[in-house]
């Protein structure tokens, strides 16, 4: 069926920014792109209107063949859009996925880009480039994307010509389950921070509540009323720290010093907050936490020694 360009137009005013125009012209991977990026982050939407009628001549005229062994032209906006989408999805799986690795993300953002059109890349060359550069830029996300987006700009070639397009509901689902590829480890982080925030604001009321109570004990113990009953609740404190050292370090009761240093330097190389630049804020905290843990199981048994 003829494509219109009237129809193309219409779409774009419309659905634009949701990729509508190119799922009507068959550029099924540039519509899922203008989804997970809302129209390249709307720039790239507006870009579009001088492209439509171009697109549009080529999905009403017969299938392209390059010649072999042809070199797509080396294209500026590709390039960019290469740079800024796989450092947005490396930005989006530091804040919201920490367990995709960063440099797995990257690559797919500039995969995602370089596979736009009749285009593509060299695949697992993108992805050893991915991993080797945030290794030697230290999880740097523009130097990763960067250096990512060149290899791939290398190893760029036009993709054999495709068959005839699947059915309407085939190509919706694929573009569903690669929005749900996108969109599900992001929303199950949302839930998993508001539920947290939840139980802090519900507990806030408790621990406000307990205050007093603590205030009236220490009035008490410094007028000699009470003696006993505090020694005991500090040594129920330090039972409480101590548990919690051994929970930070990833140990269990009855540890010798030995796995508590060799547990304490494995997880201060790890989350060092120079090796983790991506999330600085997570790492610092843990940093802190296991000085603390380390201090709080291996002070005790320094002063013993």
């Amino acid at each position: 069926m003829a494509k219109s360009l009237v129809v193309a137009l219409g779409l774009w005013a419309l659905g634009g920014l949701l990729g509508l125009h190119h799922l009507y012209l068959g550029r099924d991977r540039h519509a899922l792109l203008w989804i997970l990026t809302l129209g390249g982050f709307g720039a790239g939407w507006l870009w579009d209107l001088w492209h439509l009628p171009g697109w549009v001549a080529t999905a009403n005229g017969p299938p392209r063949h390059p010649q072999s062994g042809a070199v797509p032209v080396l294209s500026p906006p590709r390039i960019a859009g290469q740079l800024l989408v796989g450092a947005y999805f490396g930005l989006v799986a530091a804040l919201g996925v920490p367990w995709v690795p960063l440099p797995l993300a990257v690559a797919l953002g500039v995969l995602l880009v370089a596979s736009v059109g009749d285009q593509g890349t060299n695949r697992p060359r993108v992805l050893v480039a991915a991993f080797l550069s945030s290794l030697l830029f230290q999880g740097g996300l523009l130097p990763t994307s960067l250096a990512t987006t060149a290899v791939a700009a290398w190893h760029r070639r036009f993709e054999p010509p495709r068959g005839p397009p699947p059915p309407l509901s085939a190509r919706l689902c694929h573009l569903g389950l690669g929005v749900a590829a996108f969109g599900a480890p992001l929303a199950w982080g949302a839930v998993s921070g508001a539920l947290g925030v939840a139980g802090t604001v519900l507990t806030l009321p408790l621990r406000v509540g307990v205050l007093p109570l603590r205030a009236v004990w220490a009035l008490l113990e410094g007028l000699g009323v009470v003696g006993g009953a505090p020694e005991a609740g500090r040594g129920s404190g330090a039972n409480e720290r101590r548990r919690r050292a051994l929970e930070v370090l990833g140990l269990r009761g009855g540890c010798s010093a030995e796995d508590v240093q060799r547990s304490y330097r494995e997880l201060v190389k790890l989350w060092h907050p120079d090796h983790n630049r991506h999330r600085a804020r997570e790492a610092e905290r843990r940093f802190i936490e296991l000085q603390e843990a380390y201090e709080e199981l291996a002070g005790p048994r320094r002063a013993a020694g």
